[in-house]
Order: C-alpha cells, then sequence, then structure tokens
C-alpha cells in the first residue's frame, strides 16, 4: 500500500506518526519517574507530552485518513483502515489519560493509570509495526551515509 500523500518522495503519515510515539514514550518514561520519586513537575511535562502527542496523532491519523480513502483495491483500503483504526484507538486512550489527570493538582500519574499508559504504549508499537508491514518496498530510501 504506497502512500498517496507525500513529501519529498516519503509517505507524509509514517513521517507525522513518529512524533506521536516518541512523546508518549516519553510520557511513559517520565510517568515512572514520578511514581520512583521524581519531582511533581516531571510528571506535569508527562501530562504536556500527552498533549502535544494526541495533537500530532490527530494529524497522523488525518494523513492516514485520506490515504485509506485513496487507496488503490479494496485490499489497500482494507489494510489502511484498520491501520487507521489501531491509531485512533491510541489517541483514545491517550486523551482518556489526559482527561482523568486534569483532575489532579500536578497532573501526576497514579499506578492504575500507568498500566494503562503501559497498554496505549503496546497497541502503538503494533499499531506502527502493522501500518509499517505493508508499507510499499518500492518506495524511494535515502542512500546510506559513506
Amino acid at each position: 500500500m504506497q502512500s498517496r500523500l507525500r513529501l519529498g518522495g516519503h509517505g507524509v503519515q509514517p513521517l507525522l506518526l513518529m512524533f506521536p510515539l516518541g512523546l508518549f514514550w516519553m510520557a511513559f518514561v517520565f510517568d515512572a519517574a514520578t511514581l520512583l520519586g521524581a519531582p511533581a513537575m516531571v510528571g506535569t511535562l508527562a501530562f504536556w507530552n500527552i498533549v502535544a502527542g494526541l495533537i500530532g496523532g490527530l494529524l497522523a491519523a488525518v494523513a492516514a485518513g485520506y490515504d485509506a480513502v485513496t487507496a488503490r483495491g479494496p485490499a489497500a483500503a482494507r489494510i489502511g483502515f484498520l491501520s487507521l483504526l489501531l491509531d485512533v484507538g491510541v489517541l483514545i486512550v491517550f486523551a482518556v489519560l489526559a482527561l482523568l489527570r486534569v483532575r489532579g493538582p500536578d497532573r501526576a500519574v497514579e499506578p492504575g493509570l500507568l498500566l494503562l499508559e503501559v497498554a496505549g504504549l503496546l497497541v502503538a508499537a503494533f499499531g506502527a509495526w502493522f501500518g509499517g508491514r505493508f508499507a510499499d518496498p518500492r518506495a524511494p530510501v535515502a542512500e546510506p551515509v559513506r
């Protein structure tokens, strides 16, 4: 399945997807550090990483939706919509996490929410693998630096 939305010969959706994945992962690291005794400000930083990841994830979901709608053939459309469904599911999990954390004074995580965050990260990792597995193998690749 080749992305129809391209920038510089590369699909836009995979480029946009890396930002929320990185931000969600760093939020997990900051939350784990907060539970292990780091200052409360680290928990607040994790909250804002989640918010920024949600914004980037919405942009990636729009690009994935465009790719799914403009896919050629029913098999490619099915794969595109399944990938989009996984991505939107991850966004819902992290949006719930953000909404539950707004009530706290430091927006710090509780141990139960950290488990939900881990589940969201596992689904995000699977979604990134699933979407990348069906990428076009003929897409241009940068030459290695020698």
